[in-house]
């Protein structure tokens, strides 16, 4: 059951109703102490007594109590009452980069490389300290007052030593679809390069006004994922270089070990855009070019059976000969 607006909880009194997630309730709450309004984050109640969800909280605790990043929300403090934890954070209360995109996108280009330059530090920060985020998208980015983006909900990260878990009510799958980078479609747990790919479908979208893939369902988009090509940024918009998309696809690249090894790789590009290497649009637009229809495996099938029914009919002819 929900906290109620007026409801105390600890000692915070609850202001309203923020969202729930696949494993808590997230609430505007006063705090009765510091007289101050903050985020409080509570289980609900399927997941208090599921013990993966229970480990999937704690981990985002020991992530919030390990991060201090001016592009990461902050964690002001956990406890439990009445034997239920709950995590308290800094409240933002600007708008939501989903937000931004609806209203604005797409951006114009300084301005999205300002703000991915930005998010990618923050994520820097994440990994340096062993922590992958693993549910990166536009919901996941508040901005404050003044335009400072922030990284919120820990809740999926990855922390070093952290053990596998899956939920009893939610997908084993962890991630958003239009966001996942293959090797998540695949199941495996990822690494800092999977928060590389999700960053680089933001960048995509800030620039585009849309994620690189789409479909009429949640297999549809992971499947373009596992197997699309993703469209190529400077044939869209004039303003955006080759050096630029060459950028984005690097992030976008299926195979990890073709992206950006880390966050500070991708920083130094966008700090020295006229350096860039522009082979990897070769190598990814050249990969997605069609096959011409005499190369084609049905046509190459076709040709190698008839070449053997004509080399038997010849064979045919020679033996009758013969005799």
């Amino acid at each position: 059951m929900m906290l109620q607006i007026g409801d105390q909880f600890d000692h915070f009194q609850i202001r309203g109703h923020i969202a729930q997630g696949g494993m808590s309730d997230i609430y505007r709450a006063y705090d009765l102490i510091s007289g101050k309004d903050v985020v409080l984050k509570v289980p609900d109640r399927m997941s208090i007594g599921d013990p993966a969800q229970y480990e999937r909280f704690q981990r985002e605790l020991e992530v919030m109590r390990t991060l201090n990043h001016p592009s990461i929300q902050k964690g002001l403090g956990s406890g439990k009452y009445n034997s239920t934890p709950y995590l308290i954070t800094e409240l933002v209360t600007g708008e939501s980069m989903r937000e931004l995109i609806r209203r604005s996108a797409p951006l114009p280009v300084d301005e999205a490389v300002a703000l991915i330059r930005k998010i990618a530090d923050g994520l820097g920060h994440c990994h340096d300290h062993n922590i992958i985020h693993r549910d990166m998208k536009p919901e996941n980015i508040l901005f404050t007052d003044n335009k400072q983006p922030i990284i919120l909900d820990f809740g999926l990260a990855l922390t070093k030593g952290g053990f596998r878990v899956t939920y009893a009510n939610l997908s084993g799958t962890a991630g958003t679809p239009d966001y996942m980078a293959p090797e998540q479609v695949e199941g495996k747990r990822g690494d800092k390069r999977t928060d590389l790919y999700a960053l680089g479908v933001i960048f995509f979208e800030l620039l585009s006004g849309r994620t690189p893939f789409s479909g009429d369902n949640n297999l549809a988009v992971m499947a373009q994922q596992m197997h699309g090509t993703i469209p190529r940024l400077d044939k869209e918009r004039p303003e955006i270089t080759p050096q630029l998309a060459a950028v984005v696809a690097k992030c976008l690249m299926k195979n990890p070990d073709d992206r950006y090894p880390d966050m500070k790789a991708l920083l130094y590009d966008l700090d020295h855009l006229g350096s860039v290497d522009l082979s990897v649009l070769d190598k990814l637009y050249e990969e997605s070019k069609p096959v011409p229809f005499y190369k084609s495996p049905i046509v190459l099938s076709i040709g190698a059976g008839l070449g053997i029914l004509i080399f038997l009919a010849l064979l045919g002819l020679l033996l009758q000969a013969i005799r």
